[in-house]
């Protein structure tokens, strides 16, 4: 029904309120002492040094991709660990034909040199 919505309207008109009100508050409010030395970029305590647009290696961005895909392939196996016994032969074969896919992926990237770290 509509009127079952109503409390999270008002929640997310209060939120939405307290946030925006916060932003404007702090902005008018807040101190503005803008120096050459604070408007420095700054790295962790290293100078900044060089073209902050020169080439990347596009096997990092790769193995990145990877290790993501993989984890998140992984975070897949932890329900049916937890629901193993319940969901029986099926729930077995089903996860084997998972796992299957998932080593097939983890061959072919390995076959296609994609994890090899060399400079080319």
């Amino acid at each position: 029904m509509p009127q079952d919505y109503i409390p999270i309207l008002i929640q997310t008109f209060v939120v939405l309120g307290f946030v925006i009100t916060t932003m404007v508050l702090t902005h008018f409010i807040g101190p503005k002492r803008s120096s050459r030395a604070k408007l420095e970029n700054f790295e962790c305590g290293i100078e900044g040094m060089g073209n902050a647009r020169s080439p990347f290696s596009v096997k990092y961005f790769l193995i990145a991709i990877l290790f993501v895909l993989f984890d998140v392939e992984v975070i897949f196996m932890y329900p049916w660990a937890v629901n193993f016994k319940s969901l029986g032969k099926d729930g077995f074969l089903d996860m084997l034909l998972f796992m299957i896919l998932v080593l097939a992926g983890f061959i072919y990237i390995i076959l296609k040199g994609a994890l090899k770290w060399d400079k080319r």
